[in-house]
């Protein structure tokens, strides 16, 4: 059988920990497997699929990054990519199996849908995909976070600032929230809990009156701007697959600038950006990526097409691919009120 294997979207830690998985076992198992490069260009644009031995598996389970490369590719514009992805496959391989988040599995799952043989697995840092309790490179992501405050909170306090630190977060709020509760912020502020910068100066004025002369306070890049009084700009940066680069939407500086003119604090904006990226991927990373790695090859060779392997509790359990393809998995409100409790 020839295997191919993509990573679509953006990096992640324990992406090449999930390849080795799959790539290992298919080729212990005798059978073929194809590295596609740069993501879905690389079966709907010209072909780039490469043969993975295992020689090229050894020693990739601590890199970041993916050794296949990837991309953010828009199949719909122009027309017809799903159909040359359809055809490429028919062409060139067996089966697929395409680490990714929600857009990816969106694809995945309309190829499943017309009968191509594939599997998914669950990657984004936002850990946002519906269905699972995991996606590889969320647990590398907040412990970028959570170091990075901890480096943050000692400048913070010599010279009694507060300290505004943007991380990644889309519709979601658990990097912010779980990096935050990490890292001892004193305010987190995230899209499914909306605050407004009244709330937000307030509550930092209380903390000064209380002794406390300095603060943390941690955003997510995907708050929205109208509910803190501030204005989204008309030509924001897009990723080329429809989605706005949220990081120019500049949603830390102006929370930055707000409490600084409303609050009388001095205040210093950190922007963690690709740093949550990047870096070897944690022990955690490195394991569930292997799991649920495993749990796509295993279901390829039983001929479980349409599925993928999600995380419940401690186990790796297939899913339809559709359970993931279509909404979001919020932040509860058990733990934004944990978080709350130390603010």
């Amino acid at each position: 059988m020839r295997i191919g294997v993509l990573t679509a979207g953006g990096d992640a830690p324990g992406l090449n920990a999930a390849i080795r998985a799959i790539g290992e076992m298919a080729i212990r198992d005798g059978h073929e497997v194809i590295g596609v490069a740069n993501g879905w260009a690389g079966l709907a644009a010209e072909y780039a699929g490469f043969a993975l031995s295992g020689e090229s598996l050894r020693g990739v389970i601590g890199q970041g990054g993916t050794l296949l490369g990837t991309a953010r590719f828009n199949l719909d514009k122009p027309a017809g990519g799903r159909e040359r992805v359809l055809q490429a496959m028919d062409e060139h391989l067996d089966a697929l199996v395409a680490i990714g988040g929600d857009g990816t599995q969106r694809i995945s799952n309309w190829l499943a849908e017309r009968g191509a043989p594939v599997v998914g697995v669950p990657k984004t840092l936002d850990n946002d995909l519906m269905g699972t309790d995991y996606c590889i490179g969320f647990d590398t992501a907040i412990s970028i976070v959570t170091e990075s405050l901890d480096r943050l909170y000692t400048t913070a306090a010599s010279h009694h600032r507060v300290m505004v630190v943007e991380t990644m977060g889309r519709a979601t709020g658990w990097v912010a929230a779980l990096g935050g509760l990490a890292g001892g912020a004193d305010m987190i502020v995230i899209p499914e809990f909306p605050v407004t910068m009244e709330e937000i100066v307030t509550h930092l004025e209380r903390r000064r009156k209380a002794g406390l002369a300095f603060s943390i306070v941690v955003v997510a890049e995907g708050v929205n701007l109208a509910t803190l009084g501030g204005v989204e700009a008309g030509d924001l940066s897009s990723e080329g697959v429809g989605g706005v680069r949220l990081a120019t939407r500049g949603v830390g500086q102006f929370v930055a600038s707000q409490i600084e003119s409303r609050g009388n604090f001095e205040v210093r904006t950190t922007v963690l950006g690709h740093l949550q990226r990047g870096g070897s991927p944690t022990a955690h990373d490195r394991i569930w990526a292997t799991r649920v790695g495993a749990g796509a090859y295993e279901a390829v060779v039983a001929g479980k097409f349409g599925m993928i392997p999600v995380v419940r509790g401690d186990e790796v359990v297939l899913a339809p691919l559709a359970t993931v393809a279509e909404g979001q998995r919020k932040v509860p409100r058990e733990i934004f009120d944990l978080c709350a409790l130390f603010f």
